[in-house]
């Protein structure tokens, strides 16, 4: 017996009629709804807030195959008021989005929101990098194009239409054009600030609600033979407005004026073991590179090299890529790592980052240095047990408190992390986390921060019910010194908080699925500060020392 599965490359075997029916027949929907509740309240709600405290997001969609993708999504986020005031027509936001791929010589045809990334990103890409560390073990895996936007992310995305057309079997061609608007602050007829949260609680944020558009058109033509790759991207996009924000200190060189452009060309090779890839692109002001090779001398093993140069006045609004800072901008710096499993059960991982910023940055006021290193051993030994110790280590420069600028000194972060791992098959899973962290200036004491993490998970005998418990406590001396506990979350959601002072953390979450068709999760967490009376500042504070709430969620298959 065999299986096998064909690509159908012949433009003619496709048919609109036999997709449409194939998907009203077969196609799968999806209804999904959330609600957060807090069983604390901030300061914000006694006189600032114009609506519950209560978050609340509905998304509907539907999907055939990996051909054909709708739907719509609906969020109001806490504080925000429903069907009232500035939100008449119910939730604070909607979003519509229709995707469809490989339809014959159509590989993709976005309508309503989107998302896009071409080449490393340096021109444009709006997805979400979790790090450098799992940015550069991901590199050669990046699903570049154009994709669905169907989160409730109020500010990554684009409106309009955006479509991929194959021309030859080597030749791809691309083109989008967006039209949306942009929430932010205008002052005398022009833009001073764009406000990026999509938060329209209080009367001030509702204010700043969609003051301006913004028009955004270009194209990405594409060619791809054997064992060469290579790729050309524009963008034009212009504001109604003219956009000047104050430009002072660390922004000096910031992006300001009313139209812009981005051109890039990427590039890869692959030679036996050796594989490049990088890109290069200008914008009005400044350019940037990014190129990285690949190269696995044996099996299981590889060793990578990237360098990138952003230089201090490079203008790409849309730009996200991998860096040290969180721009595309003001950074250059050389990254090598390895990842080898030289023995049986064992697993290394090594890593080292030479960065530096030739311009100022926030908290240094002069041009700086730093290096980043990082090491990783894991041990595998039976399929149900595994454990892992990482150190990573962190130099860089910043101002003294209080020094207005004049003194900066190098600080140095010690990170040590040890995780371990235990399942007894599908009935129960263990996972126990200790973390150290050790901050300190130049001749300044040192802070120190530790945080223990005890997870649990289980399957309830003859039923369908999971449960996930998780506890922590934690101790640190300052913001510095924070850590962070991840925690199982809610369907297409990622939770990591950070901690700071001491206290403890526990979160219960339950899952139930009754069949197919219904899944139903809540997830009860609270945390309890030891060394605080109060938690956050602003109209974000909360009175007490006890910050807890609950959330649900219902998704419905049918």
């Amino acid at each position: 017996p065999f299986v096998c599965i064909k690509a159908i490359n012949n433009e003619s075997a496709f048919r609109w009629k036999s997709l449409l029916k194939n998907a009203a027949k077969y196609g799968k929907n999806e209804l999904l709804t959330r609600f957060d509740i807090p069983f604390y309240k901030r300061k914000g709600y006694e006189h600032t807030y114009l609506g519950p405290s209560v978050y609340n997001s509905v998304k509907y969609s539907f999907r055939y195959s990996d051909r054909l993708y709708a739907g719509v999504v609906a969020e109001k986020d806490a504080g925000e008021p429903f069907g009232a005031l500035h939100n008449r027509y119910g939730y604070d936001y909607y979003s519509f989005y229709l995707l469809l791929k490989d339809c014959g010589r159509l590989k993709a045809l976005a309508v309503g929101n989107y998302r896009l990334s071409f080449g490393q990103g340096l021109v444009i890409s709006t997805d979400y990098l979790m790090g450098k560390t799992v940015y550069a073990s991901s590199f050669n895996n990046r699903n570049s194009g154009i994709k669905k936007h169907s989160s409730a992310d109020e500010y990554n995305y684009f409106r309009g239409v955006a479509a991929t057309v194959s021309l030859t079997k080597d030749w791809d061609i691309s083109g989008f054009y967006s039209h949306r608007s942009l929430d932010g602050v205008i002052t005398d007829g022009t833009i001073t600030s764009i406000y990026k949260t999509g938060l329209h609680r209080s009367q001030k944020e509702a204010d700043k609600k969609n003051l301006f558009t913004m028009q955004l058109t270009g194209g990405h033509v594409s060619y791809q033979h054997n064992r060469i790759r290579l790729g050309i991207t524009g963008i034009y996009y212009l504001f109604n407005r003219p956009y000047e924000p104050e430009l002072t200190g660390y922004s000096k060189y910031n992006l300001h004026g009313n139209n812009f452009y981005n051109l890039g060309i990427d590039y890869a090779y692959r030679w036996h073991r050796f594989f490049f890839q990088g890109e290069t692109a200008i914008g009005k002001q400044g350019w940037a590179s990014l190129n990285r090779l690949q190269y696995s001398p044996v099996q299981n093993t590889q060793i990578m090299l990237i360098h990138r140069f952003y230089s201090y006045n490079y203008w790409a609004m849309f730009a996200h890529s991998f860096g040290e800072g969180s721009t595309t901008q003001n950074e250059q710096g050389y990254y090598i790592c390895m990842e080898t499993s030289p023995f049986a059960y064992w697993k290394f991982f090594a890593s080292f980052d030479l960065f530096s910023f030739p311009w100022k940055k926030y908290r240094v006021n002069k041009p700086s240095r730093g290096t980043d290193a990082l090491f990783q051993t894991t041990f595998t030994p039976y399929s149900n047990l595994s454990m892992y110790l990482r150190y990573r280590y962190k130099q860089k420069e910043r101002d003294w408190t209080g020094s207005k600028g004049t003194l900066t000194l190098p600080i140095f972060h010690h990170q040590l992390r040890y995780r371990l791992n235990y399942s007894l098959g599908d009935v129960l899973s263990s996972r126990t986390t200790l973390d150290y962290n050790h901050f300190h200036s130049q001749d300044r004491a040192a802070t120190k921060g530790y945080q223990v993490t005890q997870m649990i998970s289980s399957q309830l005998p003859w039923t369908r019910l999971f449960a996930d418990v998780q506890g922590s406590y934690f101790c640190t001396d300052d913001y510095d010194s924070r850590v962070y506990v991840s925690e199982k979350g809610l369907l297409y959601t990622f939770y990591t908080p950070s901690f700071q002072g001491r206290g403890f953390r526990c979160a219960v979450r339950l899952r139930y699925e009754l069949n197919k068709h219904w899944l139903f999760i809540t997830k009860f967490g609270e945390t309890i500060y030891l060394n605080r009376n109060e938690i956050g500042s602003g109209n974000d504070l909360i009175y007490g020392n006890k910050k807890a709430d609950i959330q649900m969620q219902l998704r419905i298959k049918f």
